[in-house]
């Protein structure tokens, strides 16, 4: 791999905007997390708390509304709204500061209909999972957008039938950046973050613990929150990447096999602090 910078967690945390004393939560965004789909309640629940965690101040989650279910009794932070018809989500929608649309999207009618109403919205987007199934399905360019892929899901939206080596990482992203115009965070083992303006770097922090279910969602859910208070979409991918690997090192100081997705989070808003 060529040589690239390095994301610099202090310089990136201290762009992030500073609060007042006399700040509420209106003044810090509020965080629409969509997806969920039956069967896949927990994706949109960790989406959410990773926006609360770096400071969000408002988070509500859109799905079905059996997937609602419990979620305000075990997680009473996190704001629900049900979606069983997707114009159901205008209301909500025009209360939003940027939407994290993917986590447990799934694949079926309700989750297309639901991308489709989303998608073309002017609000930041962070997509993640099956909504880059749905934009691999009809690519577009969108400056207004950030794109979470591991390394599958960038074959996927780069219509390839294999995933490429691991020495073509940059040849991918590059290609990503061509083809959509998006901030792109192209996850795994030294995650890459890029925008169509900015340049190409990657992250020194992570470990091998944090391949594990839920990890990408909570990541989506970091950056969607950066954005809601303020930041830019590549800052916040760049920040989100980095606040994300750090507090994963930390819960691997007890140990990297088992490191769950929620071992993350009490780190995260340390590291915020």
């Amino acid at each position: 791999m060529d040589t690239i910078n390095h994301l610099d967690f202090k310089t990136l945390l201290a762009m992030l905007p500073k609060r007042a004393p006399n700040a509420h939560k209106g003044n810090f965004g509020h965080v629409l997390v969509i997806g969920g789909d039956l069967g896949f309640p927990g994706a949109p629940v960790l989406t959410a708390l990773g926006a609360l965690r770096v400071g969000a101040g408002l988070v509500t989650i859109a799905s079905h509304q059996t997937t609602l279910t419990g979620i305000s009794a075990y997680h009473p932070e996190i704001m629900c709204h049900a979606s069983d018809d997707p114009n159901a989500l205008d209301a909500i929608i025009s209360k939003a500061t940027v939407i994290a649309l993917g986590p447990g999207l799934g694949r079926t009618s309700w989750s297309q209909q639901i991308y489709d109403k989303v998608s073309t919205t002017q609000l930041p987007l962070v997509l993640d999972a099956d909504g880059l199934f749905f934009l691999s399905q009809h690519p577009n360019k969108n400056i207004h957008r950030v794109l979470t892929p591991h390394p599958g899901e960038a074959a996927e939206l780069l219509s390839q039938k294999q995933i490429a080596p691991i020495s073509q990482r940059l040849a991918t992203l590059t290609e990503l950046l061509t083809k959509y115009n998006s901030t792109v965070v192209l996850k795994g083992a030294g995650t890459l973050v890029a925008s169509p303006h900015a340049p190409i770097e990657i992250c020194a922090a992570g470990n091998p613990g944090m391949a594990s279910a839920g990890m990408g969602d909570l990541l989506t859910g970091i950056i969607a929150g950066l954005i809601a208070q303020g930041m830019s979409l590549d800052l916040s991918a760049r920040l989100g990447v980095c606040v994300h690997a750090m507090a994963g090192d930390v819960a691997a100081k007890s140990g990297q096999r088992g490191i769950i997705a929620t071992d993350l989070l009490l780190p995260i808003q340390a590291l915020m602090s």
